[in-house]
């Protein structure tokens, strides 16, 4: 480990940064120097400029570029110390929120009937189940799914936080047998098959692969990636009143940013008769009722 690295490491400890954005930052600062073949304490603004205009040349999402840019600034503002202004290193613009894609139950049913691998379908069924992240699906323990409450504990989530999704019967019983025919157990739920990674969980883009591969054995079209899953199960569980499933698809958003984009055409602006979901994303876009004033 090179002294540079050390620094940048030890600062993003000191402020607390998760493994997640410390390999993100990490692994932006490589690909910088990479790019120009030399230490990155060695290049400036006009060598920035030149890598952003890189990225956009090779048509990367705007928010992806912005993470790097944020790499950059963290590394000279906190680590060398420089006075690099905003214009040193702007953020790209963000392209307008869009409407997620949200599967049909018949897609997904294709999707698990068209997976022949055992732990392929044992994640598609989790990631659609219980809504989860794939990085979090990733660091399922054993210990984390309490049959007795029929719940399983998501540790550390986004944001350091901690919380609970129910578990289905069905879904218990494919994690079993997912389970059993694991031959190296490590301690995780899903161990990698890597010999390197004999110690580790299965990585995130094992866990992107089973998706599109599943998606591709079902013929299905559209771009479905695994937080495409999450986004059916927050549909999945919306027209349930439970505290848990309300506060689920609330936090994923799906229903909210759908009613902002059209809100003209919602059928409770038309005046149609609802369902029990749109009920309930009028209820989150037009926020609490108020109560009348007594007279």
């Amino acid at each position: 480990m090179t002294q540079l690295r050390k620094m940048t490491l030890e600062e993003l400890e000191r402020r607390n940064y998760s493994q997640a954005t410390v390999q993100t930052y990490i692994d932006a600062i490589r690909r910088f120097a990479e790019h120009f073949h030399r230490s990155p304490d060695h290049l400036g603004p006009l060598e920035i400029r030149e890598y952003q205009l890189h990225l956009y040349q090779r048509k990367l999402h705007p928010q992806t570029i912005r993470v790097h840019t944020a790499a950059l600034r963290f590394f000279y503002r906190k680590v060398l110390h420089q006075r690099l202004s905003a214009d040193d290193l702007p953020l790209p613009k963000l392209l307008r929120r869009q409407i997620p894609i949200v599967l049909s139950p018949d897609e997904v049913t294709r999707m698990i009937h068209a997976t022949t691998n055992l732990r392929h379908r044992t994640i598609l069924m989790t990631l659609y189940s219980t809504g989860m992240r794939r990085s979090e699906l990733c660091h399922l323990r054993p210990e984390d799914i309490d049959k007795e409450r029929m719940v399983v504990r998501i540790r550390q989530g986004k944001g350091g936080k901690d919380r609970e999704v129910p578990l289905s019967p069905k879904l218990l019983e494919q994690l079993r047998t997912c389970y059993r025919s694991v031959k190296v157990r490590n301690g995780w739920m899903f161990p990698s098959l890597q010999t390197r990674r004999a110690d580790q969980p299965i990585t995130q883009k094992a866990v992107w692969h089973a998706c599109r591969e599943a998606t591709r054995r079902a013929g299905i079209t559209k771009a479905v990636h695994p937080h495409t899953l999450r986004h059916y199960a927050a549909s999945r569980t919306m027209p349930h009143r439970s505290a848990e499933a309300l506060s689920e698809a609330r936090r994923t958003g799906v229903f909210v940013r759908f009613e902002r984009v059209h809100a003209r055409h919602s059928p409770f602006a038309r005046g149609e008769p609802q369902t029990i979901a749109s009920q309930l994303a009028a209820s989150w876009w037009r926020g609490p009722a108020r109560s009348s004033p007594t007279r």
